[in-house]
Formats: structure tokens, sequence, C-alpha cells
């Protein structure tokens, strides 16, 4: 839960970032490369060497005053770990643990401000980073300087409030004075306040806080700060800080970071690299992408106010939209009990909020960008044996309750226009909603969202409850994708005829067709006319062309749809080659690996190297889009892994590993399974795989499935220069529902599973 970080000012979602802002605060919590408002950063802390002339007026108090520039060349940032010099010659070290961060201040001997004696000075504020304060108060022990707090914040991205508290103690140096400060005024000895409620007045934004002040430390100009922290109150913040790191000391940093980071070789060192020659920019993207991708959603468990539970509570899901497709499907592989835990917790939600999320950050329900996603995070959870105390029944309730039932407010869960749904079979455009409300837009990526939600709730009736009505009922509702393809409909560039015909199209309740153009919300026009906003587009942070491509279940009707093989690889080359493709944004990532189901995985692999490293590296801009709690880097490390899912199936798509090898040791079995390439050269001349052999058996699919890591074995990929037939017969292909028959039931729609 905790995550410390020092805060710019300016663009600051995930806290702190290389662009050279100043630094404004140390914060305690963070939620990393959100897409929307920055979040959290509750109860930052501020150090001053003193106040010039020994007056704590003169000290700097509001967020604007106190920023100060950071000396380049000093961040050292690694997993557990971050520090910082500040040009006022402060340098800043901190670490955490599981609820408590802790801070090391080492002042200079002489403070760079004039007319200042070294006293140094820390001042807790009452404010969060997005400044979404409503009502907060605070406490200082005049004789020990504890400081405990509590405010009233807003989510980034949804609805409501929640109340975080905090418990912050400081070592190191004895207590010189302390007290309240407002705006950037400060009063000396007074131990208690109340900001105002915004409900009450709007000076409710105004700065408030505390502050203490101490004598010259008594070891290498050293001052600690342990901040606890909690969603229950400050009790529990202050036990949480007791617990964790107990009589903390100016030497305790450094056991607490390698405590730190002793856990996160455990977590990382489930997968094993053998380079053979891959370059460090490879190297750090790769890592650096796995990390990131275990950063969110962060486990709360314990610090639920909402209800009482013996079962997990994760937070910070920005947005399931986001993770379902790569970020879920990469912890399932490399930490398969966090993933356990993860569904048990959205079951929980289900059970005592009545729908799963589809985002939820700070206890508060998220805005839904498309369809019920959680969905399949739960199917995709099953089909890959995450098992240990689920309940698989609650889990098809809630599955048969995002495709039936529709919530009043289908803004922040669930799925809206289901009449629609049901009677028309897919979202028209300025449709009569009678069930609920929500924004009325993004008809096209609901429909095809929702359909690939039917889909996977089909494979879920099937295999856990041998329900065949029902896998036919969404087995037929999952092809309703098709109702939105308007055959004749043409795209042009700049008047100039692409030679494609056939898209997705807005359709209103009287079956009449509207029009979006193919190219609108892409990089070639208009690229932000699409967020999520109630005069948004009919496609969802993407155009046309891609949402023509979704259909991650009926793979084998959409190429048939699209002209056949050659005409769909044809049209994927063109979206990807025009310009049109944003691989910043996570509805990209299947676009890469589509090839296999045209029979031209080599195509795939081509795509990969083409993002990776341009897009994906180790450079400040080596994220192409924002992270969304790891959305990227989960992408970049499963392609940089060769095998990349399509979540909510039991398949991974097989392209080279960009190393030699990998390994990956499964958390469920012990078992390793390794993905080892022959002729692999570094320089990437070799990216086609000839052959295949598994477990010494020749091998020509050109899919996974996920017993290959349960059970362990190798994976041997003999690599050259030029396109091979392997992975390209019809057999070889990832499966599909195949074409449409006559009518909609599964036994006239078969399935090649």
């Amino acid at each position: 839960m905790a995550k410390a970080v020092a805060d710019v000012y300016g663009d600051n979602q995930g806290g702190f970032t290389s662009d050279g802002a100043p630094i404004q605060g140390f914060s305690h919590m963070h939620d990393s490369g959100t897409g929307g408002a920055t979040s959290l950063g509750n109860f930052p802390i501020f150090p001053q060497a003193g106040c010039p002339n020994n007056d704590i007026n003169a000290c700097n108090y509001t967020s604007w005053s106190r920023q100060t520039p950071r000396i380049n060349g000093t961040v050292e940032a690694r997993p557990g770990f971050f520090a910082i010099t500040l040009e006022s010659q402060i340098r800043a070290e901190m670490t955490v643990t599981n609820h408590t961060a802790l801070y090391r201040f080492t002042f200079p001997q002489v403070p760079t401000t004039a007319n200042t004696t070294l006293s140094p000075h820390i001042l807790l504020e009452l404010e969060d980073l997005p400044q979404t304060r409503q009502d907060a108060g605070i406490t200082i022990d005049p004789k020990t300087g504890r400081i405990t707090g509590w405010g009233l914040f807003g989510p980034s991205f949804g609805i409501g409030t929640y109340k975080s508290y905090v418990c912050a103690d400081f070592f190191g140096a004895k207590l010189k004075d302390s007290g309240i400060f407002m705006n950037s005024r400060a009063k000396s000895g007074m131990t208690k306040y109340r900001a105002p409620s915004e409900k009450t007045q709007k000076a409710a934004k105004r700065p408030a806080g505390g502050y203490v002040q101490f004598e010259k430390p008594e070891t290498d100009n050293q001052i600690v700060v342990r901040v606890g922290l909690s969603f229950i109150s400050e009790a529990q913040a202050c036990s949480n800080a007791e617990k964790e790191i107990p009589s903390p000391d100016v030497s305790s940093i450094n056991s607490v970071a390698a405590a730190a980071e002793k856990v996160w070789r455990e977590k990382l060192d489930v997968i094993d690299v053998v380079p053979g020659g891959a370059s460090d920019v490879l190297l750090r993207s790769f890592w650096s992408g796995v990390y990131r991708s275990m950063i969110s959603p962060q486990d709360y468990t314990g610090e639920n106010p909402l209800w009482k539970s013996d079962e997990p509570y994760y937070d910070s899901y920005y947005c399931i939209w986001d993770s379902f497709r790569s970020i879920h499907p990469l912890i399932t592989l490399l930490d398969p009990h966090s993933q356990t835990l993860m569904v048990r917790g959205l079951l929980d939600v289900y059970r005592h909020e009545g729908k799963l999320p589809d985002c939820r950050m700070s206890f508060c329900k998220g805005f839904t960008q498309g369809g019920s996603n959680a969905d399949i995070v739960l199917v995709d959870a099953y089909l890959k044996n995450i098992s240990a105390g689920i309940d698989w029944d609650l889990a098809y309730e809630a599955l048969i309750s995002d495709a039936e039932i529709e919530p009043p407010n289908w803004d922040v869960e669930g799925r809206g226009g289901l009449e629609s749904w049901k009677s028309l079979g897919y979202i028209p455009t300025e449709n009569l909603d009678t069930l609920g409300v929500g924004t009325e837009t993004r008809s096209i990526s609901r429909t095809v969202e929702y359909a690939y939600n039917d889909f996977v709730i089909a494979i879920f009736a099937r295999d856990h409850v041998q329900d065949t009505a029902a896998y036919n009922k969404y087995l037929g509702r999952s092809g309703n994708w098709k109702n939105m393809f308007k055959a004749d409909q043409t795209s042009f560039i700049n008047g100039t005829d692409t030679g494609f015909v056939g898209f997705l199209q807005p359709k209103y309740m009287n079956g009449t067709w509207g029009f979006q153009d193919p190219i609108y919300c892409s990089p070639l026009m208009e690229f932000t006319g699409c967020y999520l906003n109630p005069s948004g587009g009919e496609t969802y942070e993407g155009p046309v062309w891609l949402y023509t491509f979704f259909a991650p279940g009926d793979m084998k009707s959409l190429i048939q749809t699209l002209g056949g093989a050659d005409s769909f690889v044809k049209r994927l080359d063109f979206f990807h080659d025009s310009g049109m493709c944003y691989i910043g944004d996570e509805q990209a990532f299947l676009k890469v690996f589509l090839y296999h189901y045209a029979g031209r995985p080599a195509k795939s692999a081509e795509r990969a190297h083409y993002y990776i490293p341009s897009q994906f590296n180790d450079t400040v801009g080596g994220i192409p889009g924002n992270d969304d709690s790891g959305a990227m880097g989960s992408f970049e490390a499963l392609t940089m892994m060769g095998i990349f899912p399509n979540a909510g199936q039991d398949v991974y798509f097989i392209t080279p590993p960009f190393f030699e090898s990998i390994s990956i040791k499964n958390g469920q079995t012990g078992k390793t399974a390794t993905i080892r390439n022959i002729n692999y050269d570094s320089s990437f001349k070799n990216i086609y795989i000839q052959s295949a052999t598994l477990n010494g058996k020749p091998y020509s699919k050109n899919w996974l499935q996920h017993n290959f890591f349960l059970d362990g074995g190798l994976l041997e990929l003999r690599l050259g220069a030029n396109e091979s037939s392997w992975g390209t017969r019809p057999e070889d292909l990832p499966p599909s529902l195949g074409p449409f028959g006559n009518g909609t039931t599964a036994e006239k729609r078969k399935c090649t599973w």
C-alpha cells in the first residue's frame, strides 16, 4: 500500500517525473501511470534546513512556495528505494513496508538560504496530489512531535469520497518547536486544527497542516521520518507503523530497503533470462516492464473501511479495461498466488456491492470504459488453474449479473443498453435506455466488447457449470459484433481511398446506419475525439479501423468477413504502416499478434520488433502512452518473452523471445517452463521460426496453452532470417468459433477448440 516518492509540480500522476520539474513534497501512497487525474499523494511532507532569522513564518508552507529544483544526476531509483538531492542540499532517501513509509533526510551543515542556521523544519500538509481535500483534521503531540491526521478526499477517475489517515513520527534530533500552518502562515504551540469543510466553507481548499522543528541532528545531520498509513483510523496508522518499523534510527533505512529489495527479488526471480548478447537497452526495458506490472493492483487487505470480510481486498484497478489484456495474464504467469487473491477480492466486491468493478480506486467506483471486463479476468483465471479458495459458483453468478442485469448507473459498473443488446443484438447510437443511465457514446466499441464478454461467459458456462443452454445463448450473443459491420463502408485518408471496404459503423435503433469516419480518433484525425465524455465518438480511444479487428473469440469469422486471410493481412499491415495504430493505448496490443489467426505468425514477430525497441525502450520517452498501472510494462514484458496472451482464452501466441532463452518457474507447481531460441542473434536478423519442438517432439502450432507453464517443459524455436511455413496451416492456428451458420446456436457455429 505504501509507495513513497518525491512529488513534482505539474504532471505528477505517479508523483515523480524525469522532466526536471521542481519537487513540492514527498508523499507515501501513489498510483502508477494512471490515465485519468492524479491520484493519492495524501499528506505530503517537506523538509527545510531551517527558517530564515529563526522565524517560523519565513519558512515556506504552500506547495507553490516550497517547490525546490532537484540537482541533476542525483536521483537513485531501484525497486524498494528512491533518493534525490534538492538544490537546498537536502538529501532525501525513502523506502517502504506494506503500510509505512520511511524517510531519511540529510541536511547541510550550513543551510543554503541566507540568514538561516541549521534547525530542521519538516511540515505535513493536509492535502493530496489532485487537491481534492474536502475535510481534514490534524493533531500534534508537543512532547514527541508525533503528527496524526485524517482527510476526506476524492478519487481520480470515479465517483464518491474516501477517508485516509496518517501517523508521522520523527527520530534523530531533539524537538524544538511544533505548530499548525494555514496558507503561508504558522502558529507555534498550536496542537489541533480542523480544516474547514468544503461543504460549509470554500476555504477548505487553502493549504493547511502541521510542522515540527528540531535542534541540530545528533548524527550526520540526519533525521528519520516514519509515516504510518491507514484507511481505517489514525490509531491503525500508528499501529501499522509501530508494528512494521519499530524504533527506527538513522541507519534503519538501510535494513528496511534491503528487506523491500529482498521481496522484489523473490517476485522477479521466477524469471531467468539468458541474454545471448541482447543489449542492455532491451534488458532494462524488459525488467522495468515486469517491475511496473507488479505495482498495481494494490493489496489493501485489512484496510477496507466499507465492510468486514475474511477475504482479500485489492484496490487501484486502473482500469480493468486496460489491465485484462496483459497485466492480469502476466501476474497469472509470474505470481499466481497474488492473482488468486485478486480474483477473490473482485468476487468480494461483487458479494458486498452487487457488481464486479471495471475500474476501482481508493474504495470508490471508477468509470467503465467499455464492457464488463472483470468477466474476462475471472474466466482467464479459471482457464489457467487459478483456483485456491475461489468460489466459482459465485463467479458465475457475477458473470450472469453483468450479462443480464443493468445497474442504475452503468457509468461505474456493469453494462448499459441491455434491452437493446438483447432485442437488437447491438448497442445503438442514441439508444433509448429505460433501465439505467450512463454516458451514451461508444456504441461501436461497447458492442464489440459486450460480444467478447459474452464469449468468455459462454466458455465458463460450458466448462464450469456444463450449462448447454447458457453456452448456446452467450455464444450466440458473442457474434453480435457483426451486426454493426457495414459491408460497403469505405475509408479515405486525405481524400485518397485506402482500397479497403467494410467497417464497423454506428447504427440506430431503427436499423439505419450512421457514420463515423473510420480513421476518426486515430493519430491521423482528431486523435483525442473519442475520450470518455458525453460528446465522444462511437468508439473509445481509437478509430473504427482498430475496433473492426476486435473479435478475439471469433477471429475465423472476422477474417472471412474481411475478405479472407490475404486480404486480412493486407488490411492489418495497412493499419500498422499508415500511422493509424497508436501502440500507447491498450486495445492496440492484440493487433500486433492477430497475424497468427491468418497463418502468418512471422508477421507478428515483425510487428513485435517494430514496436520494441522503437516505442518501448529505456529512455525517458520509452513508454509510448501512460503506463496505466503497468499495462505498457506488461505488454512489453510478454512480447519480449514471446508468449502474448489472448486474454479470456487459454491461448498464448508464440513469437521468438527477444533473448536466447527465458524460463519461468510456476508458483503453483514449482515446475519450470523454458523457451529457447536456436540460431538466436542479437541483431535480430533471425526473427522467424523455422521449426519448433516441445519437449523434444515436433511442434507446429503457433500457440501454446497454459499447461505448458503449469507442467513445465522446453519449447525450442529454430530461427532463421526468412519467413517459413511453420505455424501456417489451418490446423496450426489458434482456436476460433468459426464461421456463422444459419443460426446462432453452438451446434450451428462449430467451435474448433
